[in-house]
């Protein structure tokens, strides 16, 4: 194949709480405000008021979609009360994109919920499916149009989150760190915990509500996004290799079975020894986080997903490069 169909998506992705700026109901903004040196997303980029310049700047470089969420935090402030300004909000942006010739991708959960789910527990409790499925509702009638719909973002690193808190509230972890960025320690990024399947569990039960309610309501193609690292292992440690891949990856892209799609992201790989995942050395090669520059792994990524989900059509919702210098991009010709 030497051109791309018509129909060919090739587009960019944002994640609300990373552009809007002050998203103050969030539990991710107390989160900052509560930890010793995590960084402030304050005014962020100020995309919850200039988004039609940030969509023309897509169409302009030849883009067709734009993946962007809808911020739970924002819509639903206080339990059970919805914002219609809000939605009307989201609504014009989805408008927006599509006068602008941009196909819209929306994200009903990207990491970010309201401060008060978060206050009753979040993920760790029962209640938090009803939680989301009573969100999906209130949000569904704005969707008209849209194509295609993302319920859950990366639920495998929301799990993660969760899991980190849970061992910071209890005194096994000291200190904040990243799920998507990690950050580099003496050269060395470090190695993230597993999350805890049972949470998993829940938020698949959380997905498979929320795709029921969209189903019903809407047109949208629905799925959800899992972070997929593009693991491997040498022969010895294969039997790891698979307990450690259902833990953070297959649980999650075993329940996209019954989607309409599966959202892939992917940007490097990761080895897996006897003990798991095996810290990645220092590299000139390496990107800003740590990670080895691996222009295949979305390959290796797209491959696994589809063998695990049997056949689920595949959408590629992020992939990139770490990086300040765009020469880089040029060894991935």
């Amino acid at each position: 194949m030497t051109t791309l169909p018509v129909s060919f998506l090739w587009g960019a992705a944002t994640a609300p709480h990373q552009v809007e700026g002050n998203n103050v109901n969030s539990d991710w903004w107390t989160r900052e405000l509560s930890t010793p040196g995590m960084e402030l997303s304050g005014d962020a980029l100020d995309s919850y008021h200039r988004y039609a310049e940030d969509m023309r700047l897509l169409h302009n470089a030849g883009l067709n979609a734009y993946r962007f969420g809808v911020e739970w935090a924002r819509i639903e402030p206080a339990p059970g009360q919805y914002s219609l300004a809000e939605l009307a909000h989201y609504r014009r942006m989805i408008e927006e994109a599509m006068r602008q010739g941009l196909t819209p991708v929306i994200t009903l959960q990207h990491f970010s919920t309201p401060r008060w789910f978060a206050e009753e527990g979040g993920w760790l409790t029962e209640g938090s499916v009803d939680r989301f499925r009573a969100y999906v509702e209130a949000v569904a009638p704005i969707l008209d149009g849209v194509k295609w719909v993302c319920t859950i973002n990366e639920p495998n690193m929301l799990a993660m989150i969760a899991t980190l808190m849970q061992a910071m509230e209890s005194g096994d972890a000291s200190s904040w760190q990243s799920p998507t960025t990690d950050g580099v320690e003496g050269g060395v990024q470090p190695v993230l915990p597993a999350p805890d399947p049972e949470i998993g569990r829940r938020l698949a039960r959380a997905h498979v509500a929320a795709r029921d309610v969209l189903k019903r309501t809407t047109d949208a193609a629905v799925g959800w996004t899992v972070a997929n690292q593009a693991f491997y292992a040498e022969h010895a440690f294969e039997e790891r290799l698979r307990e450690e891949r259902f833990v953070r990856e297959d649980l999650y892209l075993e329940a996209s079975k019954d989607d309409d799609f599966v959202g892939v992201q992917a940007y490097s790989t990761q080895e897996i020894g006897v003990d798991g995942p095996i810290p990645h050395s220092p590299h000139p090669e390496n990107t800003m986080i740590g990670t080895p520059f691996r222009p295949d792994a979305v390959g290796i990524a797209v491959r696994h997903a589809w063998q695990v989900t049997e056949g689920t059509p595949v959408l590629v919702t992020e992939n990139g490069i770490a990086t300040d210098d765009d020469d880089v991009y040029a060894r991935c010709a």
